[in-house]
């Protein structure tokens, strides 16, 4: 990942992480084991999925994570642009479904 504001992921932050809370830690694990997993969507697809929410949510950790894992489970860097332009385009697109919320408020009174 680019130097950031983000301090870079290290086996000593892991560590850390699982000392303050191990039941927790591979409770998250274990969950995320699963949730990857081949099911009704194979693993390749449940990556590129991540890699979309993972620019809505805009978290660069999961970004460079799931991108490297869906490399790893064969998606293609066309395949990796497509997903973060579905992205790009449900985030505008709720921008634009919530503006009948303003609407709404334009005839309300002040």
């Amino acid at each position: 990942m680019a130097a950031t504001i983000y301090p870079p992921t290290s086996p000593d932050v892991a560590h850390k992480r699982r000392d303050l809370a191990p039941d927790v830690q591979a409770a998250f694990e274990a969950f995320g084991r699963q949730v990857f997993a081949d099911g009704a969507l194979d693993t390749k697809t449940k990556q590129l999925i991540a890699v979309a929410v993972a620019h809505v949510t805009q978290c660069p950790y999961c970004i460079e994570g799931h991108t490297k894992a869906a490399q790893r489970a064969g998606a293609t860097a066309p395949e990796l642009m497509e997903a973060v332009w579905v992205a790009a385009e449900m985030r505008a697109g709720g921008a634009y479904a919530h503006a009948a919320i303003m609407i709404a408020s334009l005839s309300e009174d002040r």
